[in-house]
């Protein structure tokens, strides 16, 4: 590190040091399932009815959750960095309780435009993005698509060039072919809890906290997936759009990216490669380094929302 980069790190940390100081005490509140779905609001868009949850005020952050989850990923999170930033979660097409137009795609591309319309509704001209698992993925479409549009950018365990569709992921692929992924899945997990949070479960493969995911999370997130055989469908087509990587060939705008990237690693993750993180730093033309945790697993930031403001904190103080 030279002069200058020690100088720039040490005026960050001195920065969200003071930030810290000025709002404590700080009490976080909880966020529960029923204030959450009490604050779903929806934006009209082409894309269909927009589910999103806001809360704070000022520059914008924007949240982007992975699957099979939606937006009530993010609440610990948003809890925490409300305070510094307009946060807005919303729910993919396909997933969550957004209402997708009638014949409307569900892939990679067609949730990048979305989230381009439903900011211009928000008005919301540039965000700072925070992505997990396949938002991780939509995440790198929009920075790289639309620059002016992404401020800065957390990632989160995710989906890389090398590791687009991941090799785990294909039987939710087959079976989605299937038509049975919804039902035998989804369904099974929502209907046993004990199943869903097991080793053959959600729980095992993609959280740390045997307790995860509580039974008010099993019941936000699976609830709407299986409401309907259109959503069904939806949930269907959604993992279908995953087979073809969405990022093949993205390298080299993300080498020319001027957007500052920050990733944050769980490195017990058994659906994403443990290198994943080396490819990002290596590849990303503005990376402000990778933090991994030893021990979390796919979905930790719903975990550790603690660590997620932080990171979140610190990014925004260097860029």
């Amino acid at each position: 590190m030279d002069r200058r980069e020690f100088l720039g790190v040490a005026a960050s940390a001195i920065a969200v040091s003071a930030l810290a100081r000025c709002t404590s005490p700080f009490v976080f509140p909880h966020t529960d399932a029923a204030s959450f779905h009490a604050s779903r609001r929806f934006a009209d868009t082409r894309f269909g009815r927009i589910a999103y949850i806001e809360r704070g005020s000022g520059d914008a952050a924007l949240f982007l959750h992975g699957l099979p989850l939606n937006s009530f990923q993010w609440r610990g999170a948003i809890d925490r960095l409300s305070p510094y930033r307009r946060c807005i979660a919303a729910d993919f097409l396909g997933l969550g309780y957004t209402e997708v137009a009638e014949g409307q795609s569900v892939a990679p591309d067609a949730q990048v435009a979305m989230l381009v319309e439903l900011m211009d509704r928000l008005s919301v001209p540039s965000a700072d993005i925070i992505a997990n698992d396949s938002g991780g993925a939509v995440a790198q479409l929009l920075m790289t698509r639309h620059p002016e549009r992404v401020r800065t950018m957390l990632l989160t365990n995710c989906d890389t060039e090398p590791d687009s569709p991941p090799p785990v992921v294909i039987p939710a692929i087959e079976a989605s072919r299937k038509g049975v992924f919804a039902d035998e899945w989804i369904g099974a997990w929502l209907a046993d809890k004990q199943l869903a949070r097991s080793a053959k479960g959600i729980g095992g493969s993609c959280y740390a906290d045997p307790a995860n995911p509580t039974d008010e999370a099993i019941e936000t997130y699976f609830t709407p997936l299986v409401s309907s055989p259109r959503r069904k469908a939806l949930l269907h087509a959604y993992v279908i759009a995953l087979e073809i990587n969405p990022l093949a060939g993205i390298a080299p705008a993300l080498a020319q990216s001027k957007i500052p990237t920050r990733v944050v690693w769980g490195m017990g993750d058994d659906i994403f490669s443990k290198e994943s993180p080396n490819y990002l730093e290596r590849t990303l033309g503005t990376s402000r380094g990778v933090r991994r945790i030893e021990g979390s697993k796919l979905f930790w930031p719903e975990e550790r929302p603690k660590i997620i403001a932080e990171e979140a904190k610190r990014l925004w103080s260097w860029a």
